[in-house]
């Protein structure tokens, strides 16, 4: 499909600079910019693309002043960055969707699916399973026996979704991610551990994102849950019984143990750790690598292992570069006191 500038401006409320006419029928990063593509600038950093781009249209924000021509036609927007968002769902609802169940799908009979459902070649729905309307269950996804999924819900390849667990509306779930798995209880005997049942179940709640191979285990009794709005990153593993705040986003590989409950609206970086049985308020932000021991109070920013203040950990990293020449130093200044003792008593 074609779209003008002129149109493109009028959906997202925007001002154009050049020709109303321009039309454009793909999406390309600025510095890959063709005749023909949108694309964006919103990064200062990438401002010296906007003057060589092949792109056709560029979204700006309102206070962009180009310092030399450019030949692209501009749409001055509030937000560049989202309002890219809203033309590439607007891009992504254009494009046809398959409906209807595939001769290679196995459903069992008393399940119950919604209207203009798609089930792929090689799913499988167990018995008692719910499918809301308009969900989308690629191939080779499992769905287990009583499991509930939401309406406009999308389930990518190799998802599995353990019996009795829930999956909100207009949530979509990544390749190969599984909800409902076992939680990691075991109990010490003189034998080895034994196996303690995981009863419980996991739920997540409309509008949840998650991605690829991520994990969200099935509580020991009681759920685990992941409230509305919550997005998980691909590689992120939510333990037993823990509870995700709505809106809460993760970053690749964070690690949440069993029992944690996380506020709303946090935001925590890559490989973040998450000791269980602690509460970490709402707003809280949490840079790349962090460990948290304990409980941490709503609004605060931490960084680092255990994680503190990320200037106090900037600080520190710095001086922790210098540790090798601060030691020789120090061993100096340890012998030079050691021989101005020995004079001291002569």
């Amino acid at each position: 499909m074609e779209f003008s500038a002129k149109q493109i401006a009028e959906y997202i409320q925007g001002v154009i600079v050049g020709d109303e006419n321009a039309t454009v029928h793909t999406f390309a990063k600025i510095e890959e910019g063709i005749p023909g593509a949108l694309s964006f600038l919103s990064n200062p950093k990438y401002t010296h693309y906007i003057y060589d781009t092949q792109s056709s249209i560029v979204l700006v924000n309102k206070d962009f002043e180009p310092e030399h021509e450019v030949k692209a036609t501009l749409i001055k927007v509030d937000n560049a960055y989202e309002s890219l968002a809203k033309l590439m769902t607007l891009y992504e609802a254009s494009i046809p969707k398959k409906t209807g169940i595939d001769p290679l799908a196995s459903i069992a009979k008393n399940v119950k699916l919604g209207e203009n459902v798609y089930v792929g070649p090689f799913a499988c729905i167990e018995e008692g399973a719910e499918i809301g309307d308009n969900a989308y269950i690629h191939p080779h996804v499992t769905i287990g026996y009583n499991a509930k999924v939401g309406e406009n819900s999308i389930l990518y390849p190799h998802v599995t979704i353990y019996h009795d667990c829930r999956v909100g509306k207009n949530c979509i779930l990544h390749a190969g991610s599984v909800v409902g798995a076992d939680g990691f209880g075991f109990a010490p005997s003189p034998a080895g551990y034994e196996k303690i049942p995981q009863i419980g179940i996991a739920i997540l709640e409309d509008d949840v994102e998650i991605g690829a191979n991520t994990c969200v285990d099935r509580a020991t009794m009681g759920a685990t849950v992941v409230h509305k709005g919550v997005k998980l990153d691909n590689l992120i593993q939510i333990a037993h019984n823990v509870e995700v705040g709505s809106h809460t986003v993760m970053a690749s590989q964070v690690g949440v143990a069993g029992s944690a409950k996380i506020g709303e609206w946090c935001m925590f970086g890559g490989q973040v750790g998450i000791a269980g049985h602690i509460k970490v308020g709402d707003r809280v932000n949490i840079g790349a690598q962090s460990g948290i021991p304990g409980n941490i109070k709503s609004g605060v920013s931490l960084m680092g292992y255990p994680a503190i203040d990320p200037r106090q950990f900037a600080r520190s990293a710095a001086i922790y570069k210098k540790l090798p020449e601060m030691y020789s130093e120090l061993g100096r200044l340890q012998k030079e006191i050691e021989e101005l003792k020995k004079l001291t008593n002569k």
